[in-house]
């Protein structure tokens, strides 16, 4: 099968998370568990390390698997969702996945996965195809970031060598939980007997159910903590960068406890080069620097707390704000914490789970915000590259698929 084929097929015939939300959930392990055997379970070929949490695990996971390159190892790379090719999910060494073996892999399973009666999810089928990729090229490693969750999540057939928690706020409460306490359980379900745990700093109600569920499967537990001095730097740009580098940091030393030969010269050379060695974008990215152009892929109350104070660092005469966000997001949480200071252009991401711009631009209004609903995430872009000068600042965001459409 060719690949431009293969990929439209996974688009649209496959129930896919982040274009139609709850439809494409799936509360079981039955239609991965069976995935797995049908590919001759690939998640035994190889080592791995798994990654969840609310928010940081992107940044966490390419932090670390640049750092085992730099180490000299094959590295593989899952993450999700896309910003711009599919293939960027599935990477060895920063290299995304062959066309060819996305459009075989389909091509050869489509019709066994069929037969044995089973609909997969778009998420789940890719969790499969990564998995007996990263088995066929016989990586060293692979680091694993999950979907949503943990306990639930396709990726979590993995016997890791280590499994990483990077913090635990509120987000996705239909699926996780309406309290930070089950959200935080619905994670400690990556939590593996005797298989080692760093937990990120997060809330202590939040870390006493990770540390709780740890105890119960006698799992060593590794608690990063939020220091700043001698922490390697990273071209990964912005504040919040810190506590993904201390927990990266925490689990490279764990790691390296387990037999890992990881020097800390590899580290350092690993956080440096994040963006070269694994192609991560969408992280406070800087797009252009007169007027300042800031892209950042923050979408929930805590990613969005952190972009608010990392624009009121920074320096400018007046801000634009490129904005569009999910319709299955609590709006009126999110729009509480924006500057009222700015003009908005409100837009909707192509995708039938966003949020109308003008239903945006109204439930806007009532929260301070000031600004016009624009048809396309492009024409609101235009209109704010139209009407900022030199000495101002674009921000883009609010929903992954927002900046998706810039970059």
């Amino acid at each position: 099968m060719r690949y431009e084929d293969a990929v439209s097929f996974l688009f649209s015939q496959l129930p896919m998370f982040q274009r139609i939300g709850a439809a494409a959930y799936r509360a079981d392990l039955s239609n991965t568990i069976a995935l797995a055997k049908m590919t001759a379970n690939p998640e035994k070929e190889f080592k791995s390390v798994h990654i969840a949490g609310t928010n940081g695990k992107g940044s966490v996971s390419n932090l670390i698997a640049s750092t085992f390159q730099e180490a000299g190892y094959k590295t593989g790379l899952y993450t999700s969702p896309h910003l711009k090719d599919f293939r960027e999910r599935i990477r060895i060494n920063g290299t995304p996945i062959d066309r060819d073996y996305v459009g075989t892999f389909v091509g050869k399973y489509r019709d066994t996965w069929k037969e044995l009666n089973i609909s997969p999810s778009f998420f789940e089928i890719t969790v499969a195809m990564a998995f007996r990729y990263f088995a066929d090229e016989k990586v060293d490693i692979a680091i694993i970031e999950t979907g949503m969750g943990g306990r639930l999540d396709s990726t979590n057939i993995v016997l890791p060598e280590l499994s990483i928690i990077t913090n635990v706020t509120l987000d996705h409460q239909q699926f996780l939980g309406a309290t930070v306490e089950l959200i935080a359980a619905e994670k400690a379900g990556i939590i593996k007997v005797g298989v080692p745990i760093v937990l990120g700093p997060m809330l202590e109600n939040a870390s006493e159910v990770c540390q709780h569920k740890a105890i119960k499967l006698n799992a060593p537990v590794y608690l990063a903590q939020n220091k700043v001095e001698n922490l390697p730097k990273t071209d990964l740009a912005g504040e919040f960068q810190i506590e993904n580098r201390n927990t990266a940091y925490t689990s490279l030393e764990v790691l390296r406890k387990l037999g890992w030969n990881i020097q800390e010269e590899h580290i350092q050379q690993g956080f440096s080069s994040v963006r070269k060695n694994t192609g991560l974008r969408g992280r406070w990215e800087v797009l252009g620097e007169k007027p300042l152009i800031v892209a950042d892929c923050g979408h929930n109350e805590a990613g969005i707390r952190t972009v608010v104070h990392e624009i009121e660092k920074q320096n400018f005469k007046d801000l634009h704000f490129v904005f569009g966000m999910s319709a299955d997001r609590d709006a009126g949480i999110i729009l509480a914490l924006l500057p009222k200071k700015a003009s908005y252009y409100f837009c909707k991401p192509d995708l039938p789970r966003g949020l109308d711009a003008n239903e945006l631009q109204q439930h806007a209004s009532q929260y301070g915000l000031k600004g016009e609903a624009y048809e396309s995430v492009a024409k609101a872009y235009t209109a704010a590259r139209l009407y900022s000068s030199s000495d101002d600042m674009i921000f883009i965001g609010g929903s992954f698929f927002v900046v998706a459409e810039i970059l």
